[in-house]
């Protein structure tokens, strides 16, 4: 029951924080350093979230030719690159990413 109790919690808590902001957001007027500086949130947040991954391996700093990772990462950086399209580069950078653990 308490995982139960977790989850509506952490949703209600989630939605609550969302719809304030979407809520606030049109009630009050932004200044437009603030609009300017919100288009670099998600970008940023995204590369938090993924360099890591690619660039760490076993608690170190690794961009050798054997990490995986990085090589299918390189890859799919080439394919949104080329074709801007999300989906195309998350099944060629997964492919790329099995084809090279295949490999080596």
């Amino acid at each position: 029951m308490n995982i139960w109790l977790v989850m509506v919690l952490g949703g209600l808590i989630t939605f609550g924080m969302r719809f304030s902001f979407i809520f606030l957001f049109g009630r009050f007027e932004v200044p437009e350093t603030m609009r300017r500086a919100l288009h670099y949130v998600p970008p940023a947040v995204l590369s938090a979230i993924i360099f890591p991954e690619l660039l760490i391996r076993n608690g170190s700093f690794d961009i050798t030719l054997d990490n995986t990772r990085l090589l299918a990462g390189i890859v799919a950086i080439v394919t949104a690159w080329y074709s801007r399209s999300t989906l195309l580069t998350i099944l060629i950078g997964m492919a790329a990413l099995f084809l090279i653990q295949w490999i080596l």
